[in-house]
């Protein structure tokens, strides 16, 4: 769950399966004239659209600290259970597609493995992982290695790259109104090597408006919306009133606006 505290005292909330479709959109809309289109165009789509309903399981049932507040989702500690939520996704997707299922486990074994050294900015925090995290990522990262075999490597990391950069973007979008900042390497086209690229340059226009250069998407201006609720507090005496307000809150729309 991505929490932001609003100035007037209510609660954000998006959730990691709405951040999670903001960022199949950037992907589906990714490519022009001078930047590449995904290929396998339908597998990469899919695989950004869901990359993070290993999260689902959560949401069903969001839990609240001893603080009276609702955790963010980095400081929720990765239990078994999660990590079942994790393995779900990836194995529900390798059932759909399984050029998807293999981006979106490398997608969640890189994320404890500082995203494999394929971003510079903004870096990936190293932390102290758990047994059972380390089998989770031993058992899958052999896992991928077995799947990689029936698919091209180069435009497979190319992929996996790509998948980083919108889950960066989506991050951007999610956690806080848009700042300037950057991303990089960003590839531009297949073939390239993986710490080659160009810096994506964001700068905002307004809160709901934001520059990039170079220009990704297929349409000027490319709009695309990310789905929260708003909560009238940001502590609950209980978990139940907690959830009471989360269940009840109604589902709104931010749109943004790429120039």
């Amino acid at each position: 769950m991505i929490v932001r505290k609003e100035p007037d005292g209510r609660l954000l909330l998006i959730g990691q399966t709405d951040h999670s479709r903001l960022v199949g959109q950037l992907g589906a809309h990714w490519g022009n004239a001078q930047v590449a289109r995904p290929e396998p165009y339908d597998s990469v789509a899919r695989a950004a659209a869901f990359h993070d309903y290993g999260w689902l399981r959560y949401e069903t049932a969001p839990e609240l600290a001893a603080t009276g507040e609702t955790p963010e989702f980095r400081q929720i500690p990765t239990t078994e259970a999660q990590l079942a939520g994790y393995q779900w996704c990836i194995d529900w997707l390798s059932g759909i597609d399984p050029y998807s299922g293999l981006m979106v486990g490398m997608h969640r074994t890189g994320l404890w493995r500082a995203r494999y050294e394929t971003i510079k900015h903004p870096q990936n925090a190293i932390r102290t992982l758990s047994p059972a995290v380390e089998r989770f990522i031993a058992a899958n990262e052999a896992r991928q290695e077995r799947e990689r075999k029936a698919f091209d490597p180069a435009q497979l990391w190319t992929n996996y790259r790509l998948l980083q950069v919108w889950d960066l973007l989506g991050l951007y979008f999610c956690c806080a109104d848009p700042v300037e900042d950057f991303i990089e390497p960003v590839p531009l086209a297949y073939g390239t090597a993986r710490n080659e690229g160009v810096r994506l340059a964001m700068t905002p226009k307004d809160r709901r408006r934001v520059a990039f250069d170079p220009y990704p998407f297929d349409e000027r201006p490319c709009r695309v919306q990310l789905c929260y609720r708003t909560l009238p507090q940001t502590r609950f005496d209980d978990l139940a009133s907690f959830r009471h307000a989360y269940f009840t809150a109604p589902v709104a729309v931010m749109e943004f606006e790429l120039v």
